[in-house]
C-alpha cells in the first residue's frame, strides 16, 4: 500500500523552505489574488516562479490555491493568472468555483486542478461528478466520518485529500458570512477576520446596550470557537483507506508550526507504513508531546467518528494554548557566511524570533534526529559585543552551542508554568 502523499502550508517563502527541509512531500501556497488568505505572505509571480523551481529542486509538488467563488470582476485577470501557473509547471491549482475550473479547462488546458474543500464534496457521487470535469484529486469535505470515508473510496478511482491536522471552521467546509456581516471582510474572498472566536454574550431586543452574559464568565462565551484537528492518532484507522494525500491546514501560522507537525507527521507516516502499527504505538507518544508544544487550541477528532458535540468547541476561552515560546532559527550556512566569525570555541549564528536572554534553557528543534537542549551562556552581536539579552527582532547573534545548530532548526523555550 503507497504510503499518502504529505501536503503542507506554505504561507510564504520561509515556510515553504521549512515544510520541505522537515519533510513534507508538497506544499501549498496562494499567489497575490484568487486564493482564501488575503493576509497570509502570498507570492509574486516572480516570488512563485522561485517556489516552483525550488520544490521542485527537491523533487517535491507545489499546489497553488486559487479558490474565491469568484465573482464577474474577477474574469477579466484569471485567464492570465491560469495561463502563468500552467507556464510555471506548478503541479496543481486548488480550485473551488465552477467558472474557474470551466475557464481553467480553456485557458490552461494543461494545468492539473484540484478541488477545494470549499465545493464541500460530501459523497462518492459529487466525486465522480467532478473527476468527469477533469478534476485530477478532490479535497474532501472535513464533515466526513471514517465511514463514509471508507465508502467514498471503495466507490471512487480518483484522487482522494483530507486534512489531518489544523484549525477547524465552525461554519459547513469554512462557507462562512459572519466576517462578511460583521466587519464587511468577506471570508469567501480570502478576507476572514475569524470572528467565530471572539467572545459572545446575550442582548435582549427592548433592552439595547444590557449585556448577558451567556454563562457565568466574566469573559462571556466563545460559542462558535472549535477545537483543532489531529488526527495524528488515528493514522493507523486512516491507512487502510489508501488515501492520496493528507493535509495540514496552517497557511497563517508560525514557522515552528509548520516544522514541528510536518516533522511529526512524517515520522508517523514513515514509521506506520515501514515498520507496522506497533511502532508505530511505541513512538505515538512522544509525537503526541511535541504537538503540544506547538501553539494549539484543544485537540479533537473533528467528524471523523460521528458529529462533534459540545466537547469539540472551547466555550471559555479562543486563547492558544502555548507551552512553548518560539525565540529562533538557526541559520543557513549560506547566510552565516556573510557575518564575522566571533568567539572561540563551538558557536552558531543564529536569528532572533522572540526575546531570550543568558541562562535560558533552549530546545533546538532540527529536521533529523530528536530534539536536543543546552542552557544560554556567552552571545555576541554582529559587532562582537557581548550579549546578556537578545532583545531585538530578527537580530542575528552568534552563541556559544555546545553542538551545532544546524540550517532550519528551531529554538524555543519552555514557559514558566508558574
Amino acid at each position: 500500500m503507497r504510503k499518502p502523499e504529505l501536503l503542507a502550508p506554505a504561507g510564504d517563502w520561509e515556510k515553504l523552505t521549512y515544510a520541505l527541509a522537515y519533510g513534507a512531500d508538497a506544499v501549498y501556497m496562494g499567489g497575490q489574488a484568487f486564493g482564501l488568505r488575503a493576509y497570509a505572505g502570498n507570492f509574486s509571480c516572480e516570488e512563485m516562479k522561485r517556489a516552483v523551481h525550488w520544490t521542485h529542486k527537491w523533487g517535491k509538488k507545489i499546489y497553488i490555491t486559487v479558490n474565491i467563488f469568484a465573482h464577474e470582476t474577477d474574469f477579466g485577470e484569471l485567464p492570465t493568472y491560469l495561463q502563468l501557473l500552467e507556464a510555471l509547471e506548478v503541479d496543481g491549482a486548488i480550485v473551488s468555483d465552477p467558472g474557474v475550473i470551466a475557464l481553467a479547462r480553456e485557458a490552461a488546458p494543461r494545468l492539473p486542478l484540484h478541488l477545494s474543500t470549499q465545493a464541500n464534496s460530501t459523497n462518492s457521487y459529487a466525486v465522480r461528478f467532478w473527476l468527469k470535469q477533469g478534476i485530477e484529486r478532490v479535497v474532501l469535505a472535513r464533515e466526513l466520518s471514517l465511514a463514509e470515508l471508507q465508502i467514498m473510496r471503495s466507490k471512487t478511482e480518483g484522487g482522494l485529500e483530507i486534512f489531518i491536522h489544523g484549525a477547524m471552521c465552525m461554519s459547513y467546509s469554512g462557507r462562512c458570512l459572519l466576517s462578511n456581516y460583521l466587519t464587511g471582510r468577506d471570508a469567501n474572498r480570502g478576507e476572514c477576520t475569524q470572528p467565530c472566536r471572539w467572545g459572545y454574550a446575550l442582548v435582549e431586543e427592548k433592552r439595547p446596550g444590557e449585556v448577558f452574559p451567556i454563562e457565568e464568565d466574566e469573559r462571556g462565551t466563545y460559542i462558535f470557537n472549535s477545537h483543532d484537528l489531529c488526527l495524528l492518532p488515528h493514522l493507523p484507522l486512516l491507512k487502510p483507506l489508501n488515501l492520496d494525500s493528507y493535509k495540514i491546514e496552517g497557511r497563517m501560522k508560525s514557522v515552528h508550526y509548520v516544522a514541528s507537525t510536518v516533522k511529526v507527521y512524517r515520522e508517523a507516516i514513515d514509521t506506520l507504513w515501514d515498520e507496522g502499527e506497533k511502532a508505530f504505538q511505541v513512538k505515538l507518544p512522544q509525537w503526541l508531546e511535541e504537538m503540544d508544544k506547538v501553539s494549539h487550541r484543544d485537540y479533537s477528532t473533528g467528524f471523523l467518528f460521528g458529529k462533534p458535540g459540545a466537547e469539540s468547541h472551547n466555550l471559555e476561552t479562543s486563547h492558544y494554548v502555548r507551552e512553548y515560546d518560539f525565540v529562533g532559527v538557526g541559520l543557513s550556512e549560506e547566510k552565516a557566511e556573510t557575518l564575522p566569525v566571533l568567539g572561540e570555541g563551538n558557536t552558531a549564528w543564529v536569528e532572533q524570533r522572540n526575546n531570550f536572554k543568558s541562562g535560558d534553557v533552549l530546545e533546538i528543534l532540527t529536521p533529523e534526529g530528536a530534539a536536543w537542549s543546552f542552557t544560554v551562556q556567552e552571545m555576541w552581536d554582529v559587532d562582537g559585543n557581548p550579549l546578556e539579552v537578545a532583545r531585538h527582532a530578527q537580530q542575528r547573534i552568534k552563541m556559544a552551542v555546545p553542538r551545532n545548530i544546524s540550517p532550519y532548526s528551531i529554538l524555543r523555550r519552555a514557559k514558566d508554568k508558574k
